[in-house]
C-alpha cells in the first residue's frame, strides 16, 4: 500500500512531510479529489482522525495524524536519513528547534492570524501580545542564525524544513518587509530555504506579504436575531419596559464610563506627573544642533524625579561581546522587546570601543520609583544586565546621564561604535 496524504495542497503544515519526502526519496500520494470541509468529515475519514484534522497520511500501517508526527515518520523511512543529523546530539538538537519552532513561532503566529480571519475574536491587545511574544522568538532565533546556516550543522535537517514552514505563514500572510527587517539573520535563512531546490518544488516562488492581512468582518448579529422575532406583539412591550426605568437613572451613564478609567498597567495609577513624555522625546528628536544647550538642559527642566527614576545598565557578559554586528544585533533585539514599556520609557543604549570585546551600557527612564514590574516579567534581557538607580544628587552621575543622552563622545575614555535610542 502507497502512503495517501489526506491535506490540501496549499497548507503550511502538509507541506512539512512533502518536502521531507523530496529529501528522502519517499513516495506520499495526494488522497485523489480531496476537499477541505467535505472529505475531512466523512466517516472513514474520523476513523483516522476523530477530530477531523488535517494533515493525514495512511499507511500500511495505520493512520498518522499531526503534521510534525507525519514529518518525523517520512524522515524515519529512510535509514541513516541525513535530516536527522549525525549524532546524538544533533538530533537532540533538531527536536530542540522542532519544539521552539511550534510552541514560540507557529503558536504566536497562529494567534496572530486566526482572529484576523475571523476564525477568533479579535482583541488588539491578545493580538499585541501575541506579536510580542512573535518578536521574542524571532529574536532569540535571529542572535542564534547569526553565526549558523543552517539550525543544526551544516545542511539541511527536518528542523530547518518545520521551522521554515511555520516562518512560511508569516513571511507570505503577515510579517512585512519593514516588520522583518528587525531580524535580518532569520531573512536570509527563510530565502535561503525557500530556494532550495526540494523547498521550490513544493513551495514554489514564494512572495512576502506587502501588507498585514485585514480584520475580517462579521455580519452583524441583531439583524439575524431579528428575523425569528415576528412571532408574539408582547416582547417589544417587555423589552420597552426594561428599558424604561434604566433610562431615567443617572447610574446609566456611569456604567457605560465605568470601563474608561480602569488602568490597563499598574503605572496608570500612580499621581500625575509634571513632566510630559512625549513632550521631551519630541525634543530630543527634533533637536538637530546646540543639543547640550537645548535638549540636556531641556531635559533637566522637564525631569520629575517624583513621577520618574533614571537607571544605568551595564552587560554582565561583555567578555562575549566579540562579533561587532552579533554585539549589535544583541542590542536591536533588546530595545526591540522593550517595545511594550514605550508609553512609560525612554533608553540610550551604548555600544562601546573599537575593538572586541565590545561593552554594553545603557540609561534608562521608567515611570515610577522602580523598574516597572511587567517589563522585569516580560523582557527576559533584563537579567542579562546589572541595573543601578541614578542618584541625581551626584553630580558626577547627573553628567554621565548627560554624556549617554547626547551621545558624547569619547564615552568614559572610549569611541562608540554604535549608540541606540528608545523612544
Amino acid at each position: 500500500m502507497a502512503l495517501i496524504f489526506h491535506a490540501g495542497k496549499t497548507n503550511k503544515n502538509s507541506y512539512k512531510t512533502l518536502i521531507a519526502a523530496e529529501y528522502s526519496g519517499v513516495k506520499v500520494e495526494l488522497a485523489p479529489n480531496f476537499e477541505m470541509g467535505v472529505s475531512n468529515k466523512t466517516p472513514e475519514f474520523l476513523k483516522m482522525n476523530p477530530i477531523g484534522k488535517i494533515p493525514v497520511l495512511e499507511t500500511p500501517d495505520g493512520a498518522i495524524f499531526e503534521s510534525n508526527a507525519i514529518a518525523r515518520y517520512v524522515t524515519r523511512l529512510k535509514a541513516d536519513n541525513p535530516l536527522y543529523g549525525s549524532s546524538l546530539i544533533d538530533y537532540a538538537h533538531i527536536e530542540q528547534w522542532i519544539d521552539f519552532a511550534s510552541l514560540e513561532i507557529d503558536a504566536h503566529l497562529v494567534s496572530w492570524y486566526r482572529p484576523r480571519m475571523g476564525r477568533a475574536v479579535y482583541l488588539p491587545p491578545a493580538e499585541e501580545q501575541a506579536i510580542t511574544s512573535l518578536k521574542r522568538a524571532l529574536g532569540a532565533l535571529n542572535a542564534h542564525l547569526a553565526s549558523n546556516t543552517f539550525l543544526v550543522g551544516h545542511s539541511v535537517t527536518l528542523a530547518d524544513i518545520i521551522t521554515t514552514c511555520n516562518l512560511y505563514m508569516g513571511f507570505t500572510l503577515l510579517m512585512t518587509k519593514s516588520f522583518t527587517s528587525e531580524f535580518p539573520h532569520v531573512e536570509r535563512y527563510f530565502w535561503t530555504m525557500v530556494n532550495q531546490p526540494n523547498f521550490k518544488k513544493i513551495l514554489g516562488e514564494v512572495k512576502q506579504a506587502e501588507s498585514v492581512i485585514p480584520i475580517a468582518k462579521k455580519p452583524s448579529q441583531p439583524k439575524e436575531s431579528a428575523k425569528p422575532k415576528p412571532k408574539p406583539k408582547d416582547e417589544p412591550k417587555k423589552e420597552a419596559k426594561k428599558e424604561e426605568p434604566v433610562k431615567p437613572k443617572p447610574e446609566a451613564g456611569e456604567e457605560e464610563e465605568a470601563p474608561k478609567p480602569k488602568p490597563k498597567n499598574s503605572l496608570d495609577l500612580l499621581p500625575p506627573s509634571k513632566m510630559i513624555l512625549d513632550d521631551w522625546k519630541r525634543l530630543y528628536s527634533n533637536t538637530k544642533t546646540n543639543f547640550r544647550e537645548v535638549a540636556i538642559k531641556g531635559f533637566w527642566d522637564m525631569y520629575d524625579p517624583e513621577g520618574y527614576s533614571l537607571w544605568f545598565c551595564d552587560y554582565k557578559y561583555n567578555d562575549e561581546n566579540t562579533v561587532s554586528f552579533v554585539t549589535l544585533n544583541k542590542v536591536g533585539g533588546f530595545l526591540q522587546r522593550m517595545d511594550l514599556a514605550r508609553k512609560y520609557a525612554f533608553g540610550k543604549m551604548l555600544v562601546i570601543g573599537s575593538e572586541p570585546p565590545f561593552k554594553v551600557k545603557g540609561l534608562w527612564l521608567f515611570r515610577g520609583q522602580e523598574i516597572p514590574q511587567f517589563v522585569l516579567d516580560e523582557c527576559y534581557d533584563m537579567e542579562l544586565y546589572e541595573w543601578k538607580k541614578v542618584d541625581i544628587t551626584d553630580e558626577e552621575q547627573k553628567e554621565r546621564v548627560s554624556q549617554m543622552i547626547e551621545d558624547f563622545e569619547p564615552f568614559e575614555g572610549q569611541p562608540l561604535l554604535d549608540a541606540k535610542c528608545f523612544k
